[in-house]
């Protein structure tokens, strides 16, 4: 894929969340949330906190969503991730 942010932004494919719970109640897909994490697949030359592997968090309603290659993606500003998961 050949994708480029541009300004402070990043590229997030989003990571999808549980599907059953801790007590094992399985959650169907139309009663899902939106994932509010993912992993960063490229970044703007412009960003310097974030790399490409690193799973991050971000708000639920963050980013615009595209689609590259058939799959979907998030473009992200910087200042719309919360953080770094290590």
């Amino acid at each position: 894929m050949n994708f480029q942010p541009l300004g402070k932004r990043v590229l997030v494919s989003r990571l999808d969340e549980e599907s059953v719970t801790s007590t094992g109640i399985i959650i169907p897909d139309n009663a899902k949330e939106k994932p509010s994490r993912g992993e960063v697949v490229a970044v703007s030359s412009e960003v310097s906190d974030v790399a490409c592997g690193n799973t991050v968090v971000f708000g639920k309603y963050a980013g615009n969503e595209i689609s590259l290659e058939g799959k979907k993606y998030l473009v992200l500003n910087v200042e719309d991730i919360f953080g770094i998961i290590k």
